[in-house]
């Protein structure tokens, strides 16, 4: 079996699928638990499809069965908190009985999708990540839409630590100046969400093809970026809001920053210690 999570699997191969096959991967998605306790009989009178498409799209995702898709299911689900499921319920029954309450709905949202992070994020594959973009001549990092401030405010963070993180384009800057010269010593963190930014999903293609490392930062395994992924994480982002919650990414953000300062040594103290004094020489922050 492999080492990879079903989404992990499904982010890299889901452009390549048939339209048939999308369809059953995406039943997989929106109905783990029950394709994991019931028959595929059953399964595939529910999602209104043959059971040779279950087979097929597992095959097509790396699998050596739709057994061994649903064994993969089945651990993913065992290691899940408990408590976020009875959120969720909690949640829809509110919802369910009129409660007008935002504030509330909103906040038990952004927390189980935290919850949901924190059971579900493949700690090694975090850590071989960070280790990457440490080891990489340059970083860049692009969000646009929604996704633009999560990405300013990530390379901000980096930018105490290390000097050769950058955005992809910014205030205007042409995108294509930005990607010029990447190559296998370099990193791309892409952040984007529905609806995709086309600047973000060819800027994953121009590194990709550069051989760059790839990071993509998503929600849906149904992201046209996650074809050009190296590495990619698929966080959680329900709310009642109109909008998609951000919440996750940026903790996902905070984590990865966090992680790489671990493990920076004295050139990061010195890095920060030396960005600090010049902030106060420069009076860009308030001294009292």
């Amino acid at each position: 079996m492999s080492d990879l999570s079903f989404e992990q699997q499904l982010s890299g191969k889901y452009a390549t699928l048939s339209a048939k096959l999308k369809e059953a991967a995406d039943f997989v998605v929106s109905n783990p638990v029950d394709v994991a306790t019931r028959s595929l009989r059953t399964i595939s009178k529910d999602a209104k499809l043959a059971p040779a498409t279950f087979s097929r799209m597992s095959s097509a995702l790396g699998f050596t069965s739709y057994e061994e898709l649903r064994d993969l299911l089945r651990l993913e689900i065992q290691h899940r908190p408990g408590s976020f499921s009875r959120g969720v319920e909690a949640l829809q029954q509110s919802h369910d009985e009129g409660d007008p309450d935002f504030i509330a709905l909103h906040t038990n949202a952004c927390a189980s999708n935290l919850q949901a992070l924190t059971g579900q994020i493949d700690k090694t594959r975090l850590d071989a990540c960070v280790d990457q973009l440490y080891q990489a001549r340059r970083v860049l990092v692009t969000g646009a839409l929604g996704s633009t401030g999560v990405a300013e405010y990530l390379t901000y963070m980096a930018s105490f630590l290390f000097d050769n993180w950058a955005m992809a384009s910014r205030m205007g800057a042409s995108l294509a100046s930005g990607l010029v010269g990447l190559s296998t010593n370099d990193a791309l963190i892409v952040i984007t969400k529905p609806p995709f930014a086309s600047k973000s999903i060819n800027a994953a293609k121009e590194a990709f093809d550069a051989g760059a490392y790839v990071v993509v930062i998503t929600d849906t395994h149904t992201c046209p970026a996650l074809a050009y992924a190296t590495d990619s994480f698929i966080v959680p982002t329900q709310s009642p809001h109109f909008f998609s919650s951000y919440t996750t990414t940026l903790v996902l953000c905070e984590i990865l920053i966090g992680k790489l300062a671990a493990i920076s040594g004295t050139s990061a103290r010195h890095r920060i210690a030396e960005v600090e004094n010049k902030n106060r020489r420069l009076s860009e922050v308030w001294d009292g």
